[in-house]
């Protein structure tokens, strides 16, 4: 994981929430950290419902807006942590600008590059000086393990996470590093067709009636397409899109039949979720709305089967809303 990343030490955990968990601990009480507003709803509970108790403080703000992190920075801040792109809302940070910013500042820049893996992305190369991933999704790919991984460039920050891996007991089990590291020989072999197809469904549910609108980066339509298309060697196959209501995101789901609802993502099976009642239900609804996460919002982890049979699944269950 340090060769793939570009980092000097790494540390793998028996999930990518222990790995996030423990990048948190390197704060102390009084410190403050400003994070992604649509992280994913695990990071969100873990923050505001846990770490909050041992003193520490954390802004949500658009870290897509170079203003709006500059702006959130407080005296006592240590840490910005960049989801990009974001879950589900697939909105895309510019890492080396919001890194040039914490190096003049003196902040650590953590990035979560789950949902794109090295082969698409790598922040180490862009400024960032820790990078965290869930294994669980592409870099295992198969939806059999689970797992994370901290990746780090300074010597001081792998000393403190090995000290916490060894104090917590997170460390990955064996059998679960060989399923992993069995997954990362052919990550080569599936990002390619992930984003293929990824970008073939984007382009059908953007042209299709019944869809308000779809997020990928990979699409001209993206706020930030531009810089997606500057930081990332690909776009990836994970999308959302909004088809205006609960009752019609509900019609969807119940009517798919290749694709699987689930919760995970980065397997080679396609999967369907709804964000609202699944991985972000732990959000209170208010924050939900604002940033995005609407009842009606569809979360789709493009997998890589036959990309004509998923079009004709998602066209068969949207003649049903």
């Amino acid at each position: 994981m340090a060769k793939l990343e570009g980092g000097t030490a790494a540390f793998v955990f028996s999930s990518g929430m222990a790995g996030i968990d423990a990048v948190f601990r390197l704060l102390r009480p009084g410190d403050h950290a400003v994070l992604s507003q649509a992280v994913y709803g695990g990071v969100v509970r873990l923050t505001t419902q846990l770490l909050v108790q041992f003193g520490l403080a954390f802004s949500f703000i658009d870290t897509s807006s170079l203003e709006s992190v500059a702006k959130a920075i407080q005296p006592n801040t240590k840490m910005i942590y960049v989801e990009t792109p974001t879950n589900p809302t697939m909105i895309v940070t510019d890492i080396a600008a919001v890194a040039k910013l914490a190096r003049e500042r003196n902040i650590t820049l953590t990035v979560d590059n789950t949902f794109l893996s090295p082969y698409f992305q790598r922040p180490i190369d862009l400024g960032a000086h820790i990078v965290v991933h869930s294994m669980t999704k592409y870099l295992n790919g198969h939806s059999d393990c689970t797992g994370g991984a901290v990746i780090l460039t300074r010597q001081e920050d792998a000393e403190k996470i090995y000290f916490l891996q060894r104090s917590a007991g997170s460390g990955l089990a064996p059998m679960d590093c060989f399923l992993i590291s069995r997954g990362i020989k052919t990550l080569a072999v599936r990002m390619p067709q992930h984003d293929k197809n990824g970008m073939a469904i984007a382009k059908f549910l953007e042209a299709h009636p019944k869809v308000k609108h779809v997020l990928y980066p990979g699409l001209a339509s993206h706020p930030q397409h531009a810089i997606a298309k500057k930081q990332q060697r690909g776009f990836g196959a994970m999308l959302s899109f909004d088809l205006g209501s609960m009752d019609a995101a509900r019609r969807l789901l119940n009517h798919v039949k290749l694709c699987s609802l689930a919760e995970s993502l980065g397997g080679v099976e396609t999967l369907i979720s709804h964000p609202a009642t699944m991985t972000h239900a732990s959000i209170p609804a208010e924050m939900r709305q604002q940033i995005g996460i609407t009842d009606g919002l569809v979360r789709l982890s493009v997998g890589i089967e036959d990309v004509e049979d998923l079009i004709a699944d998602l066209d068969l269950a949207l003649s049903k809303v």
